[in-house]
């Protein structure tokens, strides 16, 4: 507890958790109580799924370019003015009130989905100019655990306000909570200076600026051309920079992974536990509640790791307890080792995830660090939108519990593929600190 401590006591660490544990609580009520009232004024799945649809297109197709935009403009501000435009492009969903007015709901859940993929480089980008070094896993492993307590209180309350004041309660409460948001992190303190960046030629820009040498001002082709090459700058350091490029996939794996969960896991319950409806609301907040208890445990103990072995040894012990969940069925039919089973992984999920997250800030310079985190939003989204799809048939021809079994035995060989590549990038390089190696090579060509 003494490393949670020290670092809630830096003054910007605290106020950036504060911020978006305010704004993801906000979320999550409005995410649950827009699905329960879209099912109340139609009544029909296929409008849910197209909100649903509407929230997840945006993270594929702009997440990667966002990121470049990220990179240009100073994060502090970036994250003040994407919550003020988040907090009004809420305000057309007070219009709504009848099942022809749905679309509505539609145009502003991709408004907000496509304004977030601003904010979540940006609060990413930040984290290491806040924080010292030796306080960063913790930093993650707390703003993992402010994720899981939002998705937990913002759930329940999102369905109770949804109940009790309709589609004004839950928009005027998301509405305030990115205001607040907003607020805290004005208040945040002056960051420290960034990194150089890991690379600093753009050709396609110096070309472009060559091109426009002798005209009065630079042309939209010229500016078009820089932004093309830019992004494919960071694009580019995502994929040469060993220890991104790890990373990079171990989470294009298990994100398919997700995919398959989020698919499958509720007939799981149904169709194999013989689970019922609260059944599964028990087991899903269990994995909540395991979720904080294991962000408490990543942050306290995490620092004490590298993140190599926090990412690869978490991703080994949450692919086994995942093969528990999913195969203990066959010897024996219950719902409390769901329940026991989903608190448990929360610990190693915690872990790995600080370790990813870690990983990527320290081997990205903050010139690029935006880029490669917008590469990273759109590499799980195709990834989960992949596991979906493959999940919706495999899972009636090859059944419910291989399928989710090849999910868990992903995570046990992505997690041993991180530690032996990484482990080979560190005795290839034991001093050289992330992204030098991929700089010196550049500067060489």
């Amino acid at each position: 507890m003494r490393a949670i401590g020290m670092a809630l006591r830096l003054r910007g660490l605290g106020l950036l958790l504060g911020a978006g544990l305010v704004s993801l609580t906000g979320d999550w009520i409005l995410r649950i109580g827009l699905a329960y009232y879209i099912c109340l004024l139609t009544g029909s799945t296929l409008a849910s799924a197209t909100m649903l649809l509407a929230s997840f297109v945006p993270q594929v197709a702009l997440s990667s370019l966002a990121g470049v935009f990220v990179d240009r403009w100073e994060p502090r501000r970036t994250m003040i003015v994407t919550n003020l435009l988040l907090a009004a492009g809420l305000l057309p969903l007070l219009a709504v009130h009848r099942a022809g007015e749905v679309w509505i709901i539609y145009v502003v859940v991709a408004y907000e989905a496509c304004v977030q993929q601003f904010f979540a480089p940006a609060q990413q980008s930040v984290m290491p100019r806040l924080v010292e070094e030796q306080h960063l896993v913790t930093a993650n492993a707390l703003n993992g655990q402010a994720t899981d307590i939002s998705r937990l209180a913002g759930s329940a309350a999102g369905g109770v306000l949804a109940a009790a004041g309709g589609i004004a309660a839950v928009t005027v409460t998301d509405l305030a909570s990115f205001l607040v948001a907003a607020l805290l992190i004005t208040r945040l303190p002056a960051l420290r200076p960034g990194t150089p960046a890991g690379l600093t030629v753009l050709a396609g820009a110096r070309d472009a600026d060559d091109d426009a040498a002798g005209a009065v001002r630079v042309t939209v082709r010229a500016r078009l051309a820089q932004l093309r090459s830019e992004w494919a700058d960071g694009l580019r350091l995502s994929v040469r920079q060993p220890i991104l490029r790890v990373v990079l996939i171990f989470l294009a794996v298990t994100s398919i992974g997700e995919g398959v969960m989020g698919t499958l896991f509720a007939p799981f319950v149904r169709s194999v536990l013989h689970g019922s409806g609260p059944d599964y609301g028990v087991i899903v907040a269990a994995q909540a509640i395991g979720g904080i208890g294991g962000g408490l445990i990543a942050a306290a103990a995490g620092s004490r790791f590298r993140p190599a072995w926090l990412l690869g040894g978490g991703a080994v012990a949450f692919g086994v307890i995942d093969l528990a969940l999913f195969l203990y069925p066959l010897a024996h039919v219950a719902v409390w080792p769901a329940i026991l089973l989903m608190i448990v992984v929360g610990v190693p999920g915690a872990l790995l995830l600080a370790g990813a997250m870690t990983l990527l800030q320290s081997a990205a310079a903050d010139s690029h660090r935006g880029r490669v985190f917008g590469a990273l939003g759109a590499v799980e989204g195709v990834a989960v939108v992949a596991g979906t799809i493959a999940a919706g048939f495999l899972g009636q021809s090859v059944g419910i519990i291989p399928v989710l079994a090849a999910q868990g035995g992903g995570y046990v060989a992505g997690g041993i593929a991180v530690l032996i590549a990484l482990r080979a990038q560190r005795a290839a390089n034991p001093a050289e600190p992330a992204g030098v190696a991929l700089t010196l090579r550049l500067q060489e060509s």
